[in-house]
């Protein structure tokens, strides 16, 4: 039946999404064409819901047995665990190029290149330490019960840097003439970073009524904040990338990942310290 068969093409969509962005175990055989890689796009929000609720279950377990300092080490290292490092192998990559200061050319020669150079070390261990930094600072409030836990608002920066991902494929051009991981991508419509935000929408949504036992007071102002630190700090980073290096290309994708999970984890920290009353 064509419904059926609908049904069936979309739920290999979002389980092509779930199989490239994280290591969750899902045994299912995927004919990964150009057409599923675009569709699975708008389901990208959706896993990084499923992290999220990861992140949120290993950081309150966590706490409970253990003292924040290792905490800490332990939930960011199955941060980079579930997702098998892949963003951050992009981020290693991008940095790698982008701070060379070479021609447009040679970054992206210097992208491809599998060996990792110093930039892209530098960068990684920074942006390691200052993820690593800001759980301890979300661990050790909730453990001194200074605040509200403010695990329940990491849960949901996973949703929106990978949505803000379907954006940004959308938006700028692909950089490298040739093909890569990147350009399967290519051809994704402002319809699918439409309904993909929709997605994160709904995904933040049932996420802010349940932890907040269905408090209506609270969801907008989640909203707006993450879909607006979102945009904005997402829009600078990729243009500066995309003015680089004439456009995007995968590894940017997951350096952008990285650099907006940092982004808004520290402004759950920056909340979570001087607003948060609960």
């Amino acid at each position: 039946m064509p419904t059926a068969r609908i049904v069936l093409d979309w739920l290999r969509a979002c389980i092509a999404a779930f199989q490239f962005l994280t290591r969750l175990p899902i045994p299912v055989q995927i004919n990964y064409t150009n057409l599923v890689f675009r569709r699975s796009v708008i389901f990208y929000p959706l896993a990084g819901c499923a992290i999220g609720l990861l992140l949120l279950l290993a950081g309150e377990g966590l706490s409970l047995l253990l003292p924040a300092l290792p905490a800490a080490v332990l939930l960011l290292g199955l941060w980079i665990i579930v997702t098998g490092g892949l963003h951050l192998d992009g981020l290693m990559d991008t940095a790698d190029g982008i701070l060379s200061h070479r021609s447009r050319e040679q970054m992206l020669e210097i992208m491809k290149d599998s060996r990792v150079g110093a930039m892209g070390v530098i960068v990684a261990v920074l942006h390691l330490l200052l993820k690593f930094s800001l759980l301890y600072t979300l661990l050790e409030m909730k453990n001194t019960g200074e605040s509200f836990s403010g695990l329940i608002l990491l849960a949901i920066v996973p949703i929106w840097s990978r949505w803000f991902m379907t954006a940004a494929i959308q938006r700028w051009p692909y950089a490298r003439k040739e093909s890569g991981l990147g350009s399967f991508f290519q051809g994704v419509s402002r319809g699918h970073v439409l309904i993909s935000f929709l997605v994160a929408l709904f995904t933040t949504t049932a996420f802010v009524r349940f932890a907040f036992a269905g408090d209506g007071t609270v969801i907008w102002p989640v909203l707006i904040c993450f879909a607006s630190v979102t945009c904005i700090a997402g829009w600078f980073m990729a243009a500066y990338m995309s003015r680089k290096l004439g456009g995007l290309t995968g590894d940017t994708y997951g350096a952008l990942n990285e650099l907006l999970e940092a982004v808004l984890l520290l402004g759950v920290v920056v909340f979570v310290i001087h607003f948060a009353t609960y």
